[in-house]
């Protein structure tokens, strides 16, 4: 599955390491600190593998990660067979055969029966490859996340980590193999439903104690193995792995497998006793035990004698024996020897490991490598005995010490965190519905939240620091654990959970005791700053902010008090009170802080009209980004708002080369570069401004797809992108010119595009600019009344004022010169407004020859044309480059020397792009010139 022009030799193994962790959706920070290289050796290895692969973006050298990470026909997370594996081929081959016609097949016994390792053997045998998805774990609410591991999928917020998951599988044909659904037989139901519906190559294999009840399921029943021949092979072959020399006769063997009624961990189990026992000791030990145990579940007879073989071997073990064995239940998946002697307190580890081994002897416990194992129907009863004792509360404490230790040590070695993530989970799990839990509780779920904000699972991270919260030992504790919630939040555009977080920040420091000013004064500032700044769903109202401002008191804590000035320069929106924060973020030396000061600076100062500081600004907080330390929320949301800023601001100012260049930038540092869709609207901006028309398409189309399949998230600042779409639709006179203006309001959450801050400004440019191209001028003195609106944002506002300017000409408006000299002061704040307006102004065909130089200076290549179009001696070249836009040419020409036209000839003020004639729709023939 590599790329046709890479060999595996020309991957280096430092190269494959850096493309490992691309996959995991990792920045170049992350990256570095990771490999502890230099962030500019990781943008150097990228960037040979984008080459080496011939890939575009970070997106797609992730997918050629997935693809190398499992190879075709392998079934990743399989676990290996460690006996043989007797019987059960007719159930193996009709298995095969269902999975050929039918895309869900379900293995159904009873526990013990043998379906995980029947599981196995057919996935092993499936020519196509996929995964196996161990549910034993596997905690509610959290399938989804088991299937992304075992597929080596990351969480891309705010997309559903669901969403990502479809969309690996997708693509291609791939089994996956869902074992153990019964304790979670509803979510993984629905999620198999869901896989099925929209991945139409995917097959399931899953095995399960109870129906999924899913659409098209074929279910295969596992019965017990017949007693006088598989039964029999099977008991023969472990009792002889243990002691070679060990025989029957075959009456005594199907006797006792057949008071085992066949089930094959009953028999195992049994016969790792033949050794010590013979066959007639074990019938007699067995004759000996009630058939059903107290604790039991269900009426299921077949369980009984498991249960019976159960409670014979647990008494047969010694004191020491049993009191590791039920402790070892408290693990929910594998451990290793130093997890074993965690929770067995007292007991040297060299202790421990003879215990463990000893126990695996008797098949009680079973080895993984250097990992070790309760099987799932012998981990419930050691549990039931670990209930009945008086370990249980000792054993919780022990486990959940060693977790938050462990964590603790992952988040310098965070390579091996997915061997121990289930079990890390579990144990907060468990200290949550324990609020004695205290310390650990807090520290564990502090490290698992930093773990899983560097792997990208950025809604897992945000509810491990809201958990950590809960678990804090003071107000100081909880402010932190709250506020960096809050910052993965925002890092994924989810203002309203952020508000949120911080405003039971405010409440915890109210109630402090005793009191801490310092505390309430930065949670009050935070809750303002993103009510404004990330324009959460819950947006607080002017008199709102004022008041939570007001109860926020003067501190002497430099960070504290810098916070409460930055929070005033977004409540007020002034220039001067955001210098006044800048100044004295500078002076704590805390860049995060600075940079959160900057972007209040640089938005006030593009409200006040200056959009060319603003775009200044936008370039001093990328240059600050590289400091930041990798992992951290706080600085991973001021590196996603500082490309997204720095990006808006150089489109207000025209600079599409410096647009392009953050874009290409945000590729590898950005966090969320490679998003599907939340990276795509920068990127659909500038295609679209440059006159790259089937890329802004592509990528715009992809976008919009994904944010539908996402639900349609509150994503409003998107909305501009969207429109940009529009207006390649419209300057290529295209029927979906009105979808996609409508799909922009329906992004923008308004009715009406002008109710819209985030795209009142950005549609007024696109229906003034569609109409000068297409002149179709009916409603164009309506236009020009819009585009020189006052407008809440003032990124598209130079660019709205431009193009008005210019309809306003080309349709012969009374007030043109008026609305040319009124968007004179925004043409001087942006490139592309001075062009156009300079266009507008042209006398003559040098004027216009000047106009096309400003447009190749800003790599405007449309609009480039659209000039020469209105040049006569140049018009072949420049229907030869609209024709390679797909584009027609501009229904207005250069009324040369006044020869024609709307105005007069002695009315030649400089007011030269003139309509000839007045433009009806059928006088635009095919080339796009007026007839």
């Amino acid at each position: 599955m590599r790329h046709p022009g890479v060999m595996e030799g020309e991957i280096s193994p430092r190269e494959a390491e850096v493309l490992a962790a691309v996959g995991k959706h990792l920045s170049n920070a992350q990256i570095a600190g990771r490999l502890q290289l230099s962030v500019r050796t990781v943008e150097s290895h990228v960037a040979s593998l984008l080459r080496k692969y011939g890939v575009a973006d970070r997106r797609a050298l992730a997918a050629h990660a997935a693809l190398r990470a499992v190879r075709p026909g392998e079934i990743s997370r399989l676990p290996a067979g460690r006996t043989s594996f007797i019987g059960r081929g007719d159930e193996r081959d009709a298995a095969l055969t269902a999975l050929a016609e039918s895309r869900l097949v379900t293995l159904l016994g009873p526990g013990g029966v043998g379906k995980t390792r029947l599981a196995t053997v057919v996935a092993d045998a499936y020519p196509d490859g996929g995964a196996f998805v161990d549910l034993v774990p596997a905690r509610a609410g959290h399938v989804v996340q088991a299937l992304a591991a075992a597929l080596g999928v990351s969480e891309r917020p705010p997309r559903p980590l669901e969403h990502t998951v479809l969309e690996r599988l997708a693509p291609g044909r791939a089994l996956l193999v869902m074992d153990n659904c019964e304790h979670l037989i509803d979510e993984a139901g629905a999620l198999i439903d869901r896989v099925l519906s929209r991945c139409p190559e995917v097959r399931v294999l899953a095995t399960t104690r109870e129906r999924l009840s899913v659409m098209g399921e074929r279910v295969i029943t596992i019965s017990p193995l017949p007693l006088h021949t598989d039964a029999r092979r099977l008991f023969l072959d472990r009792a002889r792995a243990i002691e070679p020399g060990f025989d029957a006769p075959p009456e005594l063997i199907d006797d006792l497998c057949a008071r085992l009624d066949g089930m094959p961990l009953a028999i195992e189990l049994a016969a790792a006793r033949a050794g010590s026992l013979g066959t007639a000791g074990l019938l007699s030990a067995i004759e000996d035990r009630p058939r059903l145990l107290s604790g039991g579940r269900g009426p299921d007879t077949r369980h009984r004698s498991l249960r019976a073989v159960l409670g014979w071997s647990h008494e047969l073990l010694d004191d020491e024996e049993r009191a590791v064995f039920r402790r070892l239940s408290i693990f929910s998946g594998a451990f290793d020897l130093d997890a074993a002697a965690a929770v067995c307190p007292g007991m040297p580890l060299a202790e421990v490991a003879d215990v463990v081994g000893r126990l695996a002897d008797k098949s009680m416990v079973a080895r993984h490598g250097d990992r070790w194992r309760l099987l799932d129907t012998v981990r419930a009863y050691a549990g039931e005995q670990l209930t009945l004792s008086a370990d249980l509360t000792a054993t919780r404490a022990a486990r959940l010490s060693w977790a938050a230790n462990t964590a603790a040590r992952l988040e310098e070695l965070p390579a091996t965190f997915d061997r121990v993530a289930e079990e890390l989970r579990a144990a907060l799990m468990e200290a949550d519905d324990r609020p004695e839990s205290g310390g650990a509780a807090h520290r564990l779920a502090r490290s698992l939240a930093r773990l899983t904000f560097g792997r990208g699972a950025f809604t897992e991270a945000r509810a491990h620091y809201a958990a950590a919260a809960r678990h804090a030992g003071d107000v100081a504790e909880a402010f932190r654990d709250l506020r960096d919630a809050a910052q993965v939040a925002v890092g994924v555009a989810d203002g309203s959970a952020a508000y949120a977080l911080m405003m039971e920040a405010v409440a915890r420091a109210r109630e402090a005791v005793p009191p801490r000013p310092d505390l309430l004064t930065a949670a009050l500032a935070h809750a303002v700053i993103i009510a404004v700044r990330y324009r959460s769903g819950a947006e607080e109202s002017c008199k709102r902010q004022a008041d939570l401002l007001a109860e926020a008191l003067p501190t002497a804590d430099p960070h504290a008090s810098a916070l409460l000035l930055t929070a005033r320069a977004w409540h007020e929106t002034g220039v001067d009170p955001a210098r006044q924060a800048v100044d004295a973020a500078r002076a704590t030396g805390d860049d995060v802080l600075l940079l959160g000061a900057l972007d209040a600076l640089a938005t006030a100062t593009a409200q006040a009209g200056n959009t060319r500081e603003a775009h200044r600004i936008g370039q001093e907080r990328l240059g600050l980004i590289t400091t930041l330390p990798a992992g951290d929320p706080a600085s991973t949301a001021e590196t996603i708002d500082a490309f997204h800023a720095a990006s808006s601001a150089a489109i207000a100012v025209g600079n599409l080369p410096a647009a392009r260049t953050i874009q290409q930038r945000s590729r590898t540092e950005d966090p969320i570069g490679a998003h599907p869709y939340i990276a795509a609207p920068r990127l659909v901006r500038v295609l679209a401004l440059t006159g790259r028309f089937d890329e802004a398409l592509a990528h715009a189309e992809t976008m919009w797809n994904g944010w539908r399949a996402d639900g349609s998230p509150q994503m409003a600042w998107m909305s501009s992108a969207v429109a940009m779409a529009a207006l390649v639709h419209g300057l290529r006179r295209s029927d979906r010119f009105e979808l996609w203006r409508a799909r922009a309001t329906e992004m923008s959450g308004c009715s009406d595009p002008a109710d819209s801050p985030d795209l009142a400004a950005c549609m007024a440019f696109v229906d003034a600019r569609t109409a000068v191209h297409t002149g179709r001028f009916d409603d164009a003195e309506a236009l020009v009344e819009r585009a020189f609106a006052d407008f809440a944002e003032p990124w598209w506002a130079n660019y709205a004022r431009a193009a008005g300017a210019e309809l306003s000409v080309a349709a012969g408006l009374p007030d043109r010169r008026a609305r040319l000299a009124e968007a004179a002061p925004f043409a001087a704040q942006n490139d592309w407004a001075a062009a156009c307006l300079a266009r507008a102004e042209a006398e003559d065909a040098a004027a216009l020859t000047a106009v096309t130089a400003r447009w190749e200076r800003i790599d405007a290549v449309f609009e480039r044309a659209c000039t020469l179009a209105l040049i006569p001696a140049r018009t072949p070249e420049a229907s030869a480059a609209l024709q390679a836009l797909a584009t027609h040419a501009p229904a207005a020409r250069l009324n040369l020397a006044g020869q024609g036209g709307v105005l007069r000839a002695d009315d030649a003020t400089g007011l030269g792009v003139q309509v000839l004639g007045g433009v009806q729709d059928g006088d635009i023939g095919q080339s796009g010139l007026v007839e």
